[in-house]
């Protein structure tokens, strides 16, 4: 009797178990399933923060374009006075193929006839001209360039017009050193009477001839 009852529990046992075997096989293979599920889930949630981030990039330079042309339009409205820092009512030219920024001054303001020293009145024209290089330009490199008409040198004691526009350059460099400017990123340039921007004989031709030009080179 107690041989038969250990053979009914061993085979009772036997089919328990089988009966479970295929429950546990079942949720194994859904386990991998889910494993599976999850990695794809993961692997497309990294592709689109990675697709999010290069597009987030392609906005931020695309922002920074459309800013940038901005202010490209808006520096082609202003005059060259306005839109190289030294206002209106001042001769300023933009040179592109030379990068330079070129400030004209008259003579007539600068100095008296067939002299170099400085008007006193011209300080403000030079202090204005001089905050503009040190805030818009400051280290760039400052040609002082002095100019005549083609009158010959008669009642003053210059030995041509070549000597009375280094002078005056100096004068104006010195000026400009003096209040800050390095001496190592300016120089004067004497013409004479060289390059008139207009013909001598033109009414007005000579005063417009006779001036300095402050050129900036801007690259």
């Amino acid at each position: 009797m107690r041989v038969t009852n250990k053979k009914t529990i061993a085979v009772l046992s036997c089919l328990v178990l089988f009966a479970f075997l295929p429950g546990c096989t079942n949720w194994k293979g859904k386990y991998e399933a889910k494993v599976v599920e999850f990695e794809n889930l993961k692997g497309q949630l990294d592709y689109e923060r990675a697709e999010k981030g290069e597009i987030a990039q392609k906005y931020t330079a695309s922002q920074q374009m459309v800013d940038e042309l901005r202010k490209q339009i808006e520096q082609q409205r202003k005059s060259p006075a306005e839109a190289s820092g030294f206002g209106e009512g001042y001769d300023v030219a933009f040179n592109a193929a030379a990068g330079t920024i070129t400030v004209t001054l008259s003579n007539e303001i600068l100095f008296d006839s067939g002299k170099a020293e400085l008007k006193k009145a011209t300080s403000t024209e030079l202090d204005h001209i001089y905050e503009v290089l040190k805030q818009k330009y400051p280290n760039k490199d400052i040609d002082v360039v002095g100019h005549t008409d083609t009158d010959p040198i008669k009642k003053s004691n210059w030995k041509d017009n070549w000597e009375l526009s280094a002078q005056r350059a100096l004068s104006v460099t010195r000026y400009l050193i003096q209040h800050g400017i390095s001496d190592k990123k300016i120089q004067a340039v004497a013409c004479g009477q060289a390059r008139p921007i207009v013909s001598n004989a033109t009414a007005g031709g000579k005063a417009k001839n006779r001036r300095v030009e402050i050129v900036v080179h801007i690259r």
